[in-house]
């Protein structure tokens, strides 16, 4: 079970339909397949989606990293030297996706090797999880539309709602539009991508205070401190916190500093080994978790749903598993289904998914 290789592959496919929201907008998937080889002749995999305007990773950035420095000091290691991995990885400041996308892929190698599926040797709690499907920027007669078709066609009835536009009332108009359109039994939250001042979604959700929101995420900066501790005091939904809360040690400094009471958990980000840490602190500090999306392809998407479905408390909320839908294609040999509202588990050890190796040479960019 020793790591032999590390492979990092850019590929590059576009968006039908771009994802616009506060802090950005993507129209192409400059994605990153990793793979891990082992000794065994297992070959575990994993996706890295650089999010610039977030995280400050590119996809160059992401290969560069791997390729000099992180896959240099994890071959030679075994499956289960997670910590020590950790530890090593650690050394290096940032890079977050680059990280993650190594850690889930080593896992897969690990159920591949052992013959059992990922989700269960994480927890094992459930085989699916509810979808949650995110809605950007848009007109709201266009979102509403797009809302029905992803009721009908798949089943799904939770929304994540992009804000954070100037004037907040665009927003607060569409909000309304999807509720008065969708009914009182679709759940309905937002999120703003720290678009806002404190002051200004004070305001917006004070006007949305009759739709029923579940949650509101990342509405205002967390560096603006007092400003968002003001604004989360005088909320009456939970307040997610997201990219303001990626490590524990950010977790608990959000939280106990009265900037967050829930959590959004992003595999892409932290992995299978961090996000559990993330987890359970949140366990620990009594939060709700929602497991976010980094406009994941299938691939990220079915990494999050084996995270998600281990545990209680991460399957308890429909989880952001459906911004796929919106690629013109993708890597895996058998498409994901998002059916009834669900997205269900692959059977089979590892992941349960496998590459499609001629679209990945059709996609991949590096040659």
């Amino acid at each position: 079970m020793k790591i032999t290789a590390i492979e990092a592959i850019p590929f590059r496919i576009p968006y039908v339909k771009p994802l616009r929201f506060a802090s950005g907008e993507v129209h192409v998937a400059d994605h990153v397949l990793v793979r891990v080889h082992t000794d065994d002749g297992v070959v575990g995999v994993a996706e890295a989606p650089p999010r610039p305007f977030t995280y400050g990773e590119t996809q160059r950035g992401i290969i560069a990293v791997i390729e000099t420095i992180f896959a240099p000091q994890v071959v030679g290691l075994a499956l289960t030297d997670r910590e020590q991995m950790a530890a090593l990885l650690g050394r290096t400041v940032g890079n977050p996706t680059a990280k993650a996308a190594i850690d889930m892929a080593v896992w897969d190698a690990l159920g591949r090797t052992l013959g059992l599926p990922v989700s269960e040797l994480l927890g094992g709690y459930t085989d699916r999880m509810r979808v949650s499907h995110m809605l950007g920027f848009d007109q709201p007669a266009a979102m509403v539309d797009e809302a029905e078709r992803m009721r009908d066609v798949h089943g799904i009835t939770t929304f994540k709602v992009k804000v954070g536009r100037r004037p907040a009332s665009l927003d607060v108009a569409v909000v309304r539009a999807l509720r008065e359109g969708l009914g009182p039994d679709v759940v309905l939250y937002v999120d703003g991508n720290r678009g806002w001042t404190a002051s200004e979604s004070a305001r917006a959700m004070r006007q949305m205070a009759d739709l029923d929101l579940a949650f509101a995420e990342e509405l205002s900066p967390a560096d603006d401190v007092l400003g968002r501790r003001w604004l989360v005091g005088q909320l009456d939904v939970p307040f997610i916190a997201d990219e303001s809360a990626t490590t524990p040690a950010e977790v608990t400094r959000e939280v106990l500093g009265g900037s967050a009471t829930a959590l959004s958990v992003k595999t892409a980000r932290t992995g299978f080994t961090g996000s559990q840490r993330v987890l359970h602190l949140a366990e620990g500090l009594g939060l709700e978790v929602v497991m976010g999306n980094q406009i994941d392809g299938q691939l990220g998407s079915i990494c999050t749903v084996a995270f998600g479905a281990a545990h209680q408390r991460s399957s308890l909320h429909a989880g952001e598993l459906s911004n796929f839908l919106d690629m013109s294609d993708d890597l895996l040999t058998e498409p994901l289904r998002i059916e009834n509202g669900e997205l269900v588990l692959r059977p089979g050890a590892g992941l349960g998914v496998q590459i499609d190796e001629e679209r990945l040479r059709r996609y991949r960019c590096d040659r």
